[in-house]
């Protein structure tokens, strides 16, 4: 597990066990992480994460019993086999990454209508529905440019695949 990170916010509501857990899962259901492909060792993610080791331990655990990852002694951790039947949305997932989305838009200064028109833009991305924002007097230039801010900060967690924000 060399190129995919997980990162852990301590200042989150979420527990870090939970965001590691969400993280792996993500990056194994996407197809970052291959079946085969050994992980850390409890130990040394934990250390590489500054964490207690039985913080890592319960998000390996949960893995497991997601039947995500297998660990067997000298084999080391390894990513299992994909089930062939597609998979259920993980809620607790969608609601952590529903409020980390919500938290960055709000610190840029989107209020919840922008919020909802990103997310609206994001789900059906048709040329007519950013403009839509931008060109109605109702907001004005502010909303075009917290719309666009927010347009940059669904960009950017695109980008970081389920990567919470460092420490």
């Amino acid at each position: 597990m060399s190129d995919p990170a997980v990162r852990v916010d301590t200042t989150s509501q979420v527990p870090p066990y939970e965001q590691i857990r969400a993280q792996l899962a993500a990056l194994i259901r996407t197809g970052r992480l291959v079946e085969g492909e050994r992980l850390p060792t409890v130990r040394q993610l934990a250390a590489d994460l500054g964490l207690a080791p039985g913080t890592v331990a319960r998000a390996y655990r949960e893995l497991e019993a997601a039947e995500l990852i297998r660990t067997r002694r000298g084999a080391g951790t390894r990513v299992a086999a994909l089930p062939s039947e597609p998979h259920a949305h993980d809620a607790d997932q969608l609601t952590t990454l529903a409020r980390d989305f919500t938290s960055a838009a709000r610190a840029l200064g989107a209020d919840t209508e922008d919020i909802l028109t990103a997310v609206r833009d994001a789900l059906d991305p048709g040329p007519a529905s950013s403009s839509a924002t931008a060109d109605s007097g109702a907001g004005g230039p502010k909303t075009a440019e917290a719309s666009a801010q927010v347009t940059g900060v669904r960009n950017r967690a695109r980008k970081a695949v389920l990567q919470t924000r460092p420490k």
